[in-house]
C-alpha cells in the first residue's frame, strides 16, 4: 500500500479549508484517511502540522505533495504563513510607463550636458 501525505478538502463552497492527512494513494481526495496530521486554512492564513507524526510517515516511505512539503518546511522553520509577504510585480502597462520614463530621462541627460 503506497501512502502519501496530502490535503483533504473540508469546508463549504467557496470557503475551503484543508486537513493534512496520510492516506492510501489510490483513495479519493476526500476519502477515508489513515491519520490526520494537521490542518491548512489558506483564507485565514492559518496552518498547523504534527511534525513528529509527519516525520514518522516520511521515515516509513510516505510521499508528501508539494503543498504539504512546503507546510512541513514552514513548520520546521517556525515561520507562519501570515508572515510570508508576496512581492507584487507591476502590471505590463505600469512597466511600460516606467521604461518610457527612463528612456526619456536618458535622452534628456545628453542634451543637458551639451547645453553646459
Amino acid at each position: 500500500m503506497a501512502v502519501v501525505l496530502r490535503l483533504k478538502r473540508t469546508g463549504s463552497k467557496n470557503n475551503s479549508c484543508f486537513r493534512i492527512v496520510a492516506m492510501n494513494k489510490r483513495s479519493a481526495r476526500d476519502g477515508k484517511a489513515i491519520e490526520e496530521l494537521g490542518f491548512y486554512d489558506p483564507r485565514h492564513k492559518d496552518e498547523k502540522c504534527d511534525l513528529e507524526r509527519a516525520k514518522y510517515w516520511l521515515s516509513v516511505g510516505a510521499l508528501p505533495s508539494d503543498t504539504v512539503k512546503a507546510i512541513i518546511k514552514r513548520a520546521q522553520d517556525g515561520t507562519k504563513l501570515s508572515d510570508k509577504v508576496k512581492k507584487t510585480a507591476p502590471s505590463k502597462k505600469a512597466a511600460a510607463k516606467i521604461a518610457a520614463a527612463k528612456e526619456a530621462e536618458a535622452a534628456a541627460a545628453p542634451q543637458e550636458k551639451a547645453a553646459e
